[in-house]
């Protein structure tokens, strides 16, 4: 799982603004809030859902690292192999999408 992240992150920081803006940013942001929903759900099962704000493009690369490191630990902890491969699928397949 990090290391799904910190490829598309390293992409993201490598890619040109124009990428970022053509939508490559957006794709990490959406992909790290949904990672950060699934860290959310395992860690305080009931409890009302918080989303990750838009930091902006630049940030995206940031996000996506913090929001799939703490869903990996989640699932460590909780021996979620299954849910960890699926995960890592969703980051592979938005990472392709951005582009980068």
């Amino acid at each position: 799982m990090t290391k799904a992240v910190e490829l598309f992150a390293d992409r993201l920081r490598a890619a040109p603004q124009s990428r970022l803006q053509r939508g490559a940013a957006a794709e990490a942001l959406e992909v790290a809030r949904e990672l950060a929903r699934r860290a959310q759900e395992l860690e305080e099962p009931g409890s009302e859902s918080r989303e990750m704000p838009d930091a902006g493009m630049f940030a995206a690369a940031d996000q996506i690292t913090v929001a799939g490191h703490d869903l990996a630990v989640a699932l460590q902890a909780r021996q979620g192999e299954d849910q960890l491969a699926e995960a890592v699928e969703l980051v592979e397949e938005a990472r392709k999408r951005a582009g980068v």
